[in-house]
């Protein structure tokens, strides 16, 4: 199956449970990457902001706060869940869209800033993005992107994958993926790959979040609603999802008692027109 057959309708499915999840990591300051973005973004009254699989709007409404008076942010997500979440939030100063971030339909030079915040890793084709983010901004305009990069897998996630893959299938295999993980994954590859689509100048930090869990309990219920793993789970009946949550909680109780700590790596890119 290739990306955008399975990826908008699965965060489509799940976008309650998504919002849910990265509102508290936002709230808790653990998600530094996409803060980092938005100190990039340097937002200010009157700018016009183009958010970039947008999700349902978490950053676009602290965006938008930011460019007020006089400034607009839109929203673009190629889940029709995720507009949807983000169009019923009545955010002042931002619109939202259903559109696909490699063919932005848009003119050029519209916007004064582009965001992104953990969404070019489900592109296809990491260099047509780039290239249509490049198009729409103004010279002088910056696009500030996040993503999330494989590190050594901590204890705890090898635990849980090693119950959800003793209970459900394995995951769907998304076919077109492999190019643009790779390039992501390398900050020097990432770096080249917004000169190549026709940005002046690129940087790219690489950035690491601790997120507390309070127990095994909590870690298990939000391990579930993650799009990796609740996708999984769809076909999967309520009994058993019930048998597997209660052995991924033993499981992990096992090695981790208590409050559990997790380390993410983030790639932020800063790319100048």
């Amino acid at each position: 199956m290739k990306s955008k057959e399975f990826f908008p309708g699965v965060f489509s499915r799940h976008a309650e449970a998504y919002q849910e999840r990265l509102e508290a990591i936002m709230a808790r300051g653990e998600a530094r990457g996409r803060m980092r973005v938005l100190e990039l973004a340097a937002p200010r009254p009157g700018m016009r902001i183009l958010d970039l699989a947008c999700g349902p709007g978490t950053l676009s409404r602290l965006l938008a706060e930011k460019v007020a008076p006089g400034g607009h942010v839109i929203g673009v997500d190629l889940a029709p869940g995720m507009i949807e979440l983000a169009s019923a939030a009545g955010i002042a100063n931002a619109d939202f869209e259903v559109m696909d971030i490699e063919t932005l339909m848009f003119g050029d030079v519209t916007f004064d800033g582009a965001v992104c915040g953990h969404g070019l890793q489900f592109v296809p084709n990491l260099g047509r993005a780039l290239s249509e983010a490049q198009r729409v901004l103004k010279p002088g305009g910056g696009l500030a992107a996040s993503v999330p990069v494989p590190t050594v897998q901590e204890s705890a996630w090898i635990l849980l994958y090693s119950v959800l893959d003793r209970w459900v299938p394995p995951r769907t295999e998304v076919v077109d993926q492999a190019p643009t993980r790779e390039a992501l994954a390398n900050p020097v590859s990432l770096r080249q790959a917004a000169l190549d689509a026709g940005f002046s100048s690129a940087n790219v930090e690489v950035i690491e979040e601790e997120v507390q869990w309070e127990s095994a309990e909590q870690l298990v219920s939000k391990f579930m609603s993650w799009w990796d793993c609740a996708s999984r789970l769809e076909a999967v009946d309520s009994d058993k999802r019930k048998a597997m949550k209660q052995d991924a909680i033993g499981t992990l109780k096992l090695e981790h008692p208590g409050m559990i700590s997790t380390i993410g790596r983030n790639h932020v890119l800063d790319a100048r027109k």
